[in-house]
């Protein structure tokens, strides 16, 4: 679905302009259109293509979706796949937003997502200055943009993690802590996947050799990837502390289960004292010490008895029961 189409000169906004007058104003060596798209159809990205000369590969990746975060350099074009993501009831909703720039055209379209960029297109249209960098500008702003909404998920995953820390050593919590630590280090790895990949990419835009069209907005693509940088280092804090809380946690369980062996064992050892003489006593041979005795019943209970207390105080004495 189309968004917007709005023609641009020398960082100021022209007007708003139809799809089909598109190839008129890209004519222009000091214009350039940039076209919004939401969820667009094939129909949509066949058009734009021919509108805007895009590389066949490029818009097939577009058309297929579920890319890898990647920039891609096509002859004097560049193609760019950066994800967003937002955090919905918990769980993270990857999206996927797909920008063609040239030297004088920018087309974005985003798929899966509730975010819009309407905000984006603001601030560049208020800093005419930036925006007569031109479409390579466009693409740092987009950028920056996704990026920036970055941060509040990486405070969410600390948070979460902060709550089940809390709740380590607690007693009767250590499966629920498990579990939670095993799904928060499944959205941390599903974010890692979504910072690593574009970091390594935009880092080929500023420094070096870079494509002709960011020659002269290196430095923010720099920015771009400092602010890149310290998602990544954020989550691999947050990972290293997933996988220390995972093994605090199981500690916690062996030692519990260590205690509930040694009380078990405590318990075995009162009552096989009380089972041995029970079992000397108990054969029944005609000759046998003290079976004519007629305190012998008692003294043979008083004796199991008073060594299964002392047992018991021993025991007790030293933590094991």
């Amino acid at each position: 679905m189309l968004i917007n189409c709005v023609a641009y000169q020398d960082g100021k906004k022209l007007s708003d302009i139809p799809v089909e007058d598109i190839s008129e104003y890209v004519s222009h060596p000091d214009c350039f259109v940039w076209v919004a798209l939401r969820d667009a159809e094939p129909r949509e990205l066949a058009e734009m293509q021919h509108e805007f000369s895009l590389h066949e590969l490029a818009v097939e990746d577009a058309r297929h979706g579920h890319q890898r975060p990647k920039i891609e350099e096509y002859d004097d074009s560049l193609f760019a796949v950066i994800h967003t993501v937002e955090l919905i009831d918990g769980e993270l909703n990857i999206g996927e937003l797909d920008v063609f720039v040239g030297e004088n055209y920018v087309l974005s379209a985003r798929n899966r997502s509730k975010q819009g960029f309407l905000g984006v297109r603001a601030r560049c249209e208020h800093e005419p200055h930036l925006l007569k960098l031109g479409s390579a500008f466009v693409l740092y702003a987009l950028m920056d943009a996704v990026v920036d909404r970055y941060f509040p998920v990486v405070d969410a995953l600390e948070s979460e993690l902060e709550t089940i820390e809390e709740q380590i050593f607690s007693k009767g919590s250590e499966r629920a802590n498990i579990e939670r630590l095993y799904q928060l280090k499944r959205k941390v790895m599903q974010f890692r996947h979504l910072v690593t990949p574009l970091m390594e990419s935009v880092s080929k835009l500023y420094g070096g050799r870079v494509p002709a069209l960011c020659v002269n907005t290196q430095i923010y693509f720099r920015d771009v990837y400092d602010h890149l940088y310290r998602i990544s280092t954020s989550i691999d804090t947050i990972r290293d502390t997933i996988s220390t809380a995972i093994q605090v946690n199981l500690s916690m369980v062996a030692i519990d289960e260590s205690e509930v062996n040694k009380r078990l064992a405590a318990w075995a050892a009162i009552f096989a004292i009380a089972t041995a003489f029970a079992g000397i006593w108990g054969m029944n041979f005609k000759e046998m010490p003290e079976l004519q005795w007629k305190y012998g019943y008692p003294v043979a209970i008083g004796i199991m008895v008073s060594i299964c207390a002392y047992l018991y105080y021993r025991f007790k004495k030293s933590g094991w029961l």
